[in-house]
């Protein structure tokens, strides 16, 4: 089952490093600014903890514009589900 739901930011793990596009981060910062996060990033839900994979330029404006949330996604996993991702 998926929930879309406030997440704290300090909150979410991202195990993956990423290159953000600065120009696509700064866009999404002025939207952001304007009218607020219109699509959530999803995370995974692993014994209690976040792990995010995708939507690094939306996490990355959030950070930026000093958001102590994001809308997200969650969806529960078992860790086998986490060693995918990561693997």
């Amino acid at each position: 089952m998926v929930k879309v739901k406030e997440i704290p930011l300090n909150q979410i793990r991202r195990p993956l490093p990423r290159q953000n596009d600065p120009k696509k981060v700064e866009a999404l910062m002025e939207s952001i600014r304007e009218i607020g996060q219109q699509e959530p990033i999803d995370v995974l839900e692993v014994e209690g903890q976040y792990y995010g994979f995708s939507g690094c330029h939306r996490y990355e404006a959030c950070q930026r514009l000093g958001k102590e949330t994001i809308l997200a996604r969650v969806r529960k996993a078992p860790k086998s589900v986490l060693m995918r991702h990561l693997a």
